[in-house]
């Protein structure tokens, strides 16, 4: 069981047999009266953010969650993975992969979260490299402004870059934000 001293940003617990995720959390002891922690909690099955208050001594159940390092395989509507361990093929639905989907390439590494035996979602590296299929043609100079002009990557995600990106360039990009970080040199 978890205390309200554990709340941290990534603990995972169960309200009402639903997997959760903390998201932002805030100690507060106020002048009068007793303490208590304010969060921002995310349901892992639905997505669905909430504002939930506990108050100092309250109880959480650990969520049974488990978390396995699998490959990307291919998409027919849902997308399929496979562990690389025991070679078990799990799909995922379009809906439980969302945006994941703009980063997802053949072969990638990925993190697939399973609640009580359940795939539930899955989780990216922080960065990946993508290579830019169509741009406007690059320029030269003209660094110093910042400005930027859309590309679209390999997954078919559209992205944007700085003026002097080029079809054909690797990217990295960051899949938590979805922005362009920098050019690969090969």
């Amino acid at each position: 069981m978890y205390e309200t001293s554990d709340i941290r940003k990534g603990l995972r617990f169960e309200l009402d047999d639903i997997p959760f995720v903390v998201v932002d959390f805030q100690f507060v002891k106020p002048g009068k009266g007793t303490a208590f922690t304010r969060t921002k909690i995310r349901n892992m099955m639905s997505g669905a953010v909430l504002d939930r208050t506990f108050k100092s001594g309250e109880k959480l159940t650990p969520a049974d969650t488990e978390d396995r390092e699998m490959q990307f395989l291919y998409t027919d509507g849902d997308y399929h993975f496979m562990d690389n361990n025991n070679y078990e093929q799990v799909s995922l639905e379009s809906s439980v992969v969302g945006d994941a989907s703009n980063y997802l390439t053949e072969s990638m590494l990925v993190n697939v979260c399973f609640f009580r035996g359940r795939s539930i979602g899955l989780t990216l590296p922080n960065f990946v490299v993508l290579e830019v299929t169509e741009t406007a043609p690059g320029e030269k100079g003209n660094t110093v402004t910042g400005a930027s002009k859309p590309a679209e990557v390999s997954t078919g995600y559209s992205v944007n870059v700085p003026l002097f990106v080029n079809q054909g360039d690797q990217l990295r990009i960051d899949t938590r934000t979805g922005e362009y970080v920098e050019r690969i040199k090969i």
